[in-house]
């Protein structure tokens, strides 16, 4: 039997994005957005619904004409205002979080449906190949109302992968799945594409999944990636306070630059790069905030008010004296207990401070 082959390429050098811009009417939905996707890298874009992030990933599949910008694969041109390579020319693998499989075809011929250069003897040899590697082997048969929702996601990851695609594409592939199978799901898919040494580009909303599947993540609001980085960057240094509220809750405070600090309830911070006057806001993660028991209670000490329990992490809240609630993130052995009066600690290195849009002094 002749052997199904992957097409004649030489080595992926991976996708670059350049000053991609994209109107529906009126609306502006994408703004000279520019992204490099090294060949083997797993990035993603997040941001809020309608910042533009699924647009993004149909101007580099074709489905849409690019209006402005340059889209290269593998050093090959394949979209520019004017000039488009067809969407089936461009070998994208393209993955939804609805499957789209054909409820009509067996599981086998579902995989194989994209692969019409082969005769049916190698088109039948891949799709085996490939639901093996999924583990679903044993299922070639079957239909797709037949599966689980996990196993329907590992029948289009293999349909997805089948003609050997220079890029993958995802765009929330995951977020249909319940949270356990989620996760299991999405660390068996990512460590395929990784074997493979398939690029990909992942579309989500969930700040989380992102830090623990990309190499590097884009950071979209209102049609532009607003910073990028990976996720040790973009947690530890975050440009903004939108990017710095994305990564997870925050302490929020407001205050005024003088000598050279500001004033919290929690003690001063220093600030070096804003002149006097300026007003800022104070971001302060609950991670950043250490706690030590007192013997007893002071007056103007803070006291434990509340404690949430979830499984790895307990979650302190204190009532600070002006009233608002402090959170506290620590370990699920942290003994402390509801009532104990303590004292706060803060590691500076985990303390972010933006000038406001409030006026100065």
């Amino acid at each position: 039997m002749a052997q199904a082959r992957a097409p004649s390429v030489a080595a992926g050098t991976g996708l670059e994005v350049e000053g991609l811009s994209h109107a529906y009417g009126a609306r502006r939905v994408v703004e000279a957005v520019s992204l490099s996707l090294p060949g083997g890298e797993v990035h993603c874009l997040v941001g809020p619904s309608g910042c533009g992030k699924t647009t993004i990933l149909r101007l580099i599949a074709g489905l849409e004409a690019v209006q402005g910008g340059r889209i290269t694969i593998d050093g090959e041109p394949v979209a520019a205002p004017g000039s488009s390579v067809p969407p089936e020319i461009r070998r994208v693998g393209l993955m939804f979080q609805d499957y789209a499989l054909f409820p009509h075809l067996r599981v086998r011929d579902n995989v194989a449906f994209g692969l019409r250069a082969m005769t049916a003897g190698q088109r039948r040899q891949r799709a085996q190949e490939l639901l093996v590697q999924v583990e679903l082997g044993g299922h070639a048969e079957a239909y797709p109302h037949m599966l689980s929702g996990g196993e329907q996601q590992r029948v289009a990851l293999a349909r997805a992968m089948a003609p050997w695609p220079r890029l993958m594409l995802l765009d929330e592939p995951f977020s249909s799945l319940d949270a356990t199978l989620r996760e299991q799901v999405r660390d068996d898919t990512m460590a395929l594409l990784r074997d493979h040494g398939t690029p990909v580009l992942m579309v989500t909303h969930d700040a989380d999944e992102a830090v623990r599947v990309a190499d590097r993540i884009h950071v979209m609001l209102e049609g532009r990636i607003i910073q990028s980085g990976t996720p040790a960057e973009l947690y530890g240094h975050p440009a903004s306070p939108f990017v710095a509220g994305f990564f997870g809750p925050l302490n929020r405070f407001k205050g005024w630059v003088l000598a050279g600090q500001v004033s919290t309830p929690l003690g001063p911070v220093l600030v070096a790069a804003l002149e006097d006057g300026t007003a800022v806001d104070v971001l302060i993660r609950p991670e950043a905030l250490r706690l030590t028991r007192l013997a007893a209670a002071g007056a103007a000490d803070l006291l434990v008010h509340r404690i949430r329990d979830l499984g790895t992490n307990r979650v302190l809240e204190l009532r600070l004296p002006d009233g608002p609630l402090l959170t506290v993130r620590m370990t699920s052995n942290a003994d402390f207990q509801a009532g104990d009066a303590v004292r706060v600690d803060v590691d500076p290195k985990q303390v972010h401070v933006y000038p406001s849009a409030r006026k100065t002094r």
